[in-house]
């Protein structure tokens, strides 16, 4: 099992998205900024890396939203979404092929990676 963070990010009543690039797993689906967490890391250390290297921002991680685990058919992933913010920076894509800025209705024209369709329908009740 592979243990992932990401972040929900909030801005002006919408929430940040990013599409993954066409040439890894899951190419084009819309995922939360995040990744895996590195050895010796704790998990808000990993989302800090993380939003570094993909949008060049810095982030206070704050609360967990919520946690699921989901199974591939290539990897298990244990997935931890924390509430943050973004206190240095505007997010660049510096690895995703798109990003956006959306609210919880319009979820559904966004297709996401399976393991954020759990957490999408917690957002869309916020």
């Amino acid at each position: 099992m592979i243990t992932v963070v990401a972040a929900l990010i909030w801005r002006n009543g919408k929430f940040l998205i990013c599409q993954r690039p066409a040439n890894k797993k899951r190419a084009l689906l819309w995922e939360f900024v995040g990744g895996k967490v590195e050895q010796g890391e704790t998990k808000e250390q990993a989302l800090v890396r993380e939003c570094q290297e993909e949008l060049a921002i810095t982030v206070n991680v704050n609360d967990v939203f919520c946690e699921v685990t989901h199974t591939y058919p290539d990897v298990t992933v244990n997935l931890t979404l924390f509430n943050a913010e973004i206190v240095d920076g505007e997010p660049q894509m510096l690895e995703h092929n798109d990003m956006s800025w959306i609210t919880p209705a319009e979820i559904d024209g966004f297709e996401f990676c399976p393991a954020d369709e759990d957490i999408l329908e917690k957002i869309k009740k916020i």
